[in-house]
């Protein structure tokens, strides 16, 4: 059998020498050194390519479908908050109006009274649909329309409206001579202005 010759300068091993159990095979210079694995750190700890982008799409998900549950229930709750305020404003609307129409039945009431004693004095007549209107007036003035019926008065646009403009001598120019119609209320609870007449400026 031929035999190879021996690099120089290298021993040829020992068949009789003895390796010790704990020693491992020995180092090669084509083999990469043993590291940690793939997203651990040296320390055991997980790495920065432990969690993935699975797991920060996932969280994004969950923080999107939290906003939108919170949307749905705000939407909600203003929709509900909605319904219950047209509820009570239908609700105070009846009241007002059942408290209005309450203040002028005593005035319906002395009205037929007027009527059923329409044979009588007519004196008597004239007087008790007179009280009648008064009490009408009061009834407004209560809810907060006074009346205006006053003549002699400087001319205010806000309060009345020309209907006529006559040549009195008697009455300073831009005055109201005559009230064809009462007005009721004031500034922006006015419910009609006073229909005047008024003396002709020179």
């Amino acid at each position: 059998m031929p035999t190879h010759p021996q690099e120089p300068g290298r021993a040829a091993p020992d068949p009789g020498a003895q390796i010790p159990e704990d020693a491992g095979p020995g180092p090669r210079g084509d083999l990469p050194r043993p590291g940690p694995p793939r997203g651990e750190a040296a320390n055991g700890e997980p790495g920065p390519d432990a969690a993935g982008p699975a797991a920060a799409e996932d969280e994004h998900t969950t923080a999107i479908k939290e906003l939108e549950d919170r949307w749905r229930r705000a939407l909600a709750d203003l929709d509900n908050l909605r319904k219950r305020h047209t509820r009570e404003l239908e609700r105070e609307r009846a009241t007002e109006r059942s408290r209005t129409a309450a203040a002028f039945l005593p005035v319906l009431d002395n009205l037929e009274l007027a009527l059923t004693h329409a044979g009588a004095d007519p004196d008597a007549i004239v007087e008790g649909v007179r009280a009648v209107r008064d009490q009408a007036v009061n009834v407004l003035q209560l809810l907060g329309y006074p009346r205006h019926a006053e003549s002699g008065v400087a001319f205010d646009p806000a309060r009345h409206e020309v209907v006529g403009v006559v040549q009195d001598p008697d009455a300073p120019p831009g005055t109201v001579v005559e009230v064809l119609r009462p007005g009721y209320g004031d500034g922006e609870r006015q419910l009609r202005p006073a229909a005047v007449t008024v003396a002709k400026r020179e």
